[in-house]
């Protein structure tokens, strides 16, 4: 009943009058309308004609030289000779040049260190004094041959008849191999005296030292180590490639100079350059990496020898080089930027119109590809890069005033047409 009742206490629902749905429906008719009326009372824009203009592009003459080429390379500086200088004799290093240090200069011939060598002289003294006795004995000896073949006369033969001992001719022998002897213990004293003395084999660079003063040394002790500064060389790898291209002596003309190679590297910002020359190939193919190793040779690479103004070039420095290589005659230069794919390029005529060709690629390197192929005399050599390139297309090339073609013109006039209708 309660139910019943709070339903019997609801109002009736309102009615939306019907002019507030209409009204707006009304309002965006009216408003359609109207942008429809506007629209078809609108001028008409007077339309242009199109004109469809052929790509511009950039081109060069095709120039046919005579080519140098030149091979990249770089490599470490070494040292033409690196020897470890050993004690030849034994003793106690008596005094060191105050140049015996690392990275010291010495000329060929000059002493590094002594060694105690008293008892060398002492043994010298004693050859000598055996070498005057066996001398004093082999005069004896000689006067005693010529009494004995005087007696062997008044017996009235002949000296060929008289035996050996009797013209004392053992002894005679005897005492000439004692000469020698002696003489060849005077000769090795005195080398071993000289030994004491260790001098520069060549004009050297201490690189390492293994003694100093109040050290005793025996024979075959190491001393120090040196390189040779006269020159060094610089091992440079070669590519198969580029074999072809290079000037290297034969194996019968190793040292001698051949191809230059411009050697060059950083040092403080600055650029350094060296003159050398190609003098000798290993003579094989690594068997790991597949490449041809050559030398190139630095004279005075510490400017030491000579009056030169060139930066000293140390030892281990890793350079890069330039090597001067073979000339190949009526060749052709091209751009890289010129190459499209792997040996496609694109030409011009004298009439404008676009050719692919193919080329064969001699070599390349970073700028340029070479080639000995053929073009027509009128052909130029298109630089720029070209988004749909159609054999036979028309072109415009820059700088150049060209007509219409008739190609272009009708495709002008079906697009005016089009316009107009």
């Amino acid at each position: 009943m309660s139910s019943v009742a709070e339903n019997n206490k609801k109002k009736p629902r309102r009615m939306i009058p019907l002019r507030y749905v209409l009204t707006p429906i009304a309002i965006i008719l009216v408003a359609i309308f109207g942008l429809i009326i506007v629209a078809i009372l609108a001028p008409k824009p007077a339309k242009k004609p199109t004109i469809i203009k052929a790509p511009l592009v950039e081109v060069q003459a095709i120039e046919r030289q005579d080519i140098r080429f030149t091979i990249a390379s770089q490599g470490s500086v070494l040292p033409r000779t690196q020897t470890n200088l050993v004690s030849e004799v034994s003793g106690q290093i008596t005094s060191v040049n105050k140049k015996f240090n690392v990275g010291g200069f010495f000329t060929k011939g000059e002493v590094l260190l002594s060694i105690d060598d008293i008892s060398y002289r002492v043994a010298l003294l004693q050859a000598q004094s055996r070498l005057d006795a066996a001398k004093a004995l082999l005069v004896e000896e000689q006067a005693r041959k010529e009494q004995a073949e005087d007696e062997w006369l008044l017996t009235g033969k002949s000296l060929s008849q008289a035996p050996v001992l009797a013209l004392r001719l053992p002894q005679l022998q005897k005492a000439k191999a004692d000469v020698k002897a002696a003489e060849a213990d005077v000769t090795d004293a005195e080398v071993k005296l000289a030994r004491t003395k260790i001098k520069a084999p060549y004009d050297a660079m201490i690189k390492e030292k293994q003694v100093e003063i109040g050290q005793y040394v025996s024979t075959g002790s190491t001393l120090a180590m040196t390189f040779a500064v006269d020159y060094a060389e610089v091992r440079l790898p070669i590519k198969q490639r580029d074999v072809e291209f290079l000037n290297l002596p034969k194996i019968n003309q190793q040292g001698e100079s051949s191809s230059k190679v411009d050697i060059f590297y950083q040092l403080l910002g600055n650029e350094h350059t060296w003159q050398s020359n190609l003098t000798r190939y290993e003579g094989e193919v690594d068997s790991r990496s597949r490449v041809h190793y050559v030398i190139a040779q630095i004279n005075d690479p510490y400017s030491v020898l000579s009056s030169s103004e060139h930066q000293e070039l140390r030892i281990g420095t890793f350079v890069n080089a330039n090597i001067a290589g073979k000339t190949v005659a009526d060749i052709v230069a091209i751009p890289r930027d010129a190459l499209h794919g792997a040996n496609k390029l694109y030409l011009v005529d004298d009439e404008n119109k676009l050719h692919i060709q193919e080329i064969s690629i001699l070599r390349n390197d970073a700028d340029f590809v070479y080639s000995h192929d053929s073009f027509a005399d009128d052909y130029r050599l298109i630089t720029t890069q070209m988004e749909t390139p159609v054999e036979g297309m028309t072109l415009r090339v820059v700088g150049e005033q060209q007509e219409v073609s008739a190609e272009t013109a009708s495709q002008t006039d079906l697009a005016e047409t089009q316009g107009d209708d």
